[in-house]
């Protein structure tokens, strides 16, 4: 009984701290997000951006006076048929902000050789090693942004909306996948089905 009364107040300090005392923390493995744009390469539409931050958290892991923790953006882009039409890896170093231009950067080169696409699905692994979307080495650090180009009822005015890109689950056979896709097409797109990577904290 008398152990009892000592744990009574503990659980009660417990649950008014909303059950954290006996929780640990797993860790952020937010490294892998998906989003959409749509009405792109669309006549009178405005342009949408696909922006990226670097959190920073890579970086306290260093030394102190070691220049690391910059992460890499490995981005997929998918027409709505499912299919890859450019890929790219672009750097962010740690409190960057990466900008990236819907209709210039991640439509203007795809597969097909034509910039047609308006809608369709991005998808953004978080990488510790730049310059290489084909073989994705996943860590956390990354958030994103994306603003969506809303249609009106008339086709003919358009609205902008901003979310932040959805944190989603990364499997080994979806990063595979997406590996493959982009070595595909950079092998077989004779220059085309990359996407190009803006300057650092440059916007439209």
């Amino acid at each position: 009984m008398k152990k009892l009364g000592y744990l009574l107040p503990i659980l009660v300090i417990a649950l008014m701290l909303g059950g954290t005392a006996f929780a640990q923390d797993p860790g952020d493995s937010s490294y892998y997000f998906v989003t959409y744009y749509s009405n792109a390469n669309t006549s009178g539409a405005p342009d949408g951006t696909l922006r990226i931050i670097n959190d920073g958290d890579y970086s306290t892991t260093e030394v102190e006076g070691v220049p690391n923790g910059n992460l890499s953006a490995d981005i997929y882009v998918f027409d709505d048929s499912q299919e890859l039409q450019e890929c790219c890896s672009c750097l962010v170093s740690p409190d960057g902000l990466l900008s990236e231009s819907v209709n210039k950067e991640l439509t203007a080169n795809e597969l097909t050789g034509r910039a047609e696409t308006s809608r369709g699905v991005i998808k953004v692994i978080g990488d510790r090693y730049p310059g290489d979307p084909t073989d994705p080495a996943e860590i956390a650090g990354l958030r994103g942004f994306m603003t969506h180009i809303q249609a009106g009822a008339t086709k003919t005015a358009f609205a902008i909306t901003e979310t932040p890109l959805a944190d989603s689950n990364l499997s080994s056979a979806e990063a595979e996948a997406l590996g493959q896709l982009c070595s595909f097409a950079i092998t077989l797109g004779s220059g085309f089905g990359t996407c190009s990577c803006t300057p650092e904290d440059h916007d439209f």
